[in-house]
């Protein structure tokens, strides 16, 4: 576990912190926890910048559109500039606000700009869906050109991510905050399983339960989801059999279809504590099917662990009917009032590594200690 304490880092910091400003990117008070969180580990205080939605009438519709507006209210001339941005519901004035700030920053002349964005929105959107477009890398593209120099962020969803930008990416990982939670908070957790919902979350799972010395279980057979290759561009129309080629007597053989078997539970889970794990908690579908499968199959008690909570629309409630016993996310993104609506709902807080990367970079110290131990297919 990292053994930096907050005083340690604080110490460090009043060293050097009157090149450092640190700025929250977030108009929404509600996401500013973990830049204060942040600034508090650091020793320093939050900059000063005011971020507001500026309304602009139509005349022409009488109505109220509202434009981000970014005011620095302080010298970031010759600084490192950090911005910690959370994703709100509102992702693209999210977006807009973080890109708006970047470019303020750079026409004030910062020294670099140093993008926090614990989860990177549009992250799902990183391949070829038929006609559609690779969303991530477009993101990445124009965070690039607004001024940003560096970016710090947390469990992308793929880490090929990292090549969409042609600046320095610092990709940090939860999975040791989640580990020492199992072991500190599952008071049985030597009793446990970890479980892949789908096959293609089985390196995740594979990764933890190694760290763990328990066993794993994958489930396959599930339904088919957005992620699966049918909806690759790959497999646009036509859908004939056979497809006339170059020549009339050529003819290119169509790659026969999927089929998923029915659900069935590689591993065994009867009287075990059945852990999840996966990146992502949003459309909790998957995850309330896959708990329903493993009571079936005689687990006891039923974790959802993941870094990025989402919960979107009524997961809280649907958890709280479920049977699941408790999921476990990181404060990458604000889930407060989730928490209110769901009890089982946990929060495990990663300020603690998010400021060590910064006061590393900040001072010119190399990032290694943060991955050690961490494999490529961690």
């Amino acid at each position: 576990m990292f053994c930096v304490s907050s005083t340690e880092i604080g110490a460090i910091m009043n060293i050097t912190k009157g090149g450092l400003v640190l700025f929250s990117a977030n108009s929404n008070s509600s996401c500013m926890e973990l830049s204060k969180r942040i600034a508090e580990r650091l020793g320093v205080e939050m900059g000063k910048v005011q971020v507001y939605q500026e309304p602009n009438r139509d005349i022409n519709t009488f109505h109220f559109l509202a434009e981000t507006r970014v005011q620095i209210q302080e010298s970031v001339r010759g600084k490192d500039v950090f911005i910690i941005q959370t994703v709100s519901k509102d992702v693209n004035t999210t977006i807009m606000e973080l890109l708006i700030m970047v470019y303020a920053c750079k026409t004030s002349c910062a020294k670099s700009i140093i993008g926090v964005i614990p989860y990177f929105p549009y992250s799902k959107q990183c391949k070829m869906r038929k006609r559609g477009s690779i969303v991530s890398k477009l993101l990445a593209s124009m965070m690039c050109k607004a001024g940003l120099t560096h970016l710090i962020t947390m469990d992308l969803h793929q880490k090929e991510i990292q090549g969409f930008f042609n600046i320095p990416v610092d990709n940090l990982r939860a999975s040791p905050f989640l580990l020492q939670y199992i072991q500190e908070e599952i008071p049985d957790y030597r009793n446990a399983v970890i479980v892949a919902k789908s096959p293609a979350s089985a390196k995740r799972a594979q990764s933890f339960a190694e760290r763990l010395r328990l066993g794993i279980a994958v489930i396959h057979g599930e339904a088919q989801d957005a992620e699966s290759d049918m909806v690759d561009g790959r497999h646009s129309p036509p859908t004939a059999k056979y497809v006339a080629a170059i020549h009339p007597s050529l003819e290119i053989p169509m790659l026969i279809p999927k089929e998923k078997p029915p659900i069935t539970v590689v591993g065994d889970v009867g009287g075990r504590i059945a852990i999840i794990v996966d990146d992502i908690i949003d459309d909790v579908d998957s995850f309330l099917a896959a708990a329903e499968t493993l009571k079936e199959r005689g687990a006891y008690k039923i974790f959802v662990m993941a870094t990025h909570g989402l919960l979107s629309s009524d997961a809280p409630r649907l958890i709280e009917e479920s049977a699941i016993d408790e999921v476990v996310v990181t404060n990458t993104i604000p889930h407060e009032i989730q928490k209110l609506q769901c009890p089982k709902i946990k929060t495990v807080d990663i300020s603690m590594i998010l400021s060590e990367a910064i006061r590393r970079i900040h001072n010119g110290e190399s990032m290694s200690y943060l991955f050690r131990n961490i494999g490529l297919d961690d």
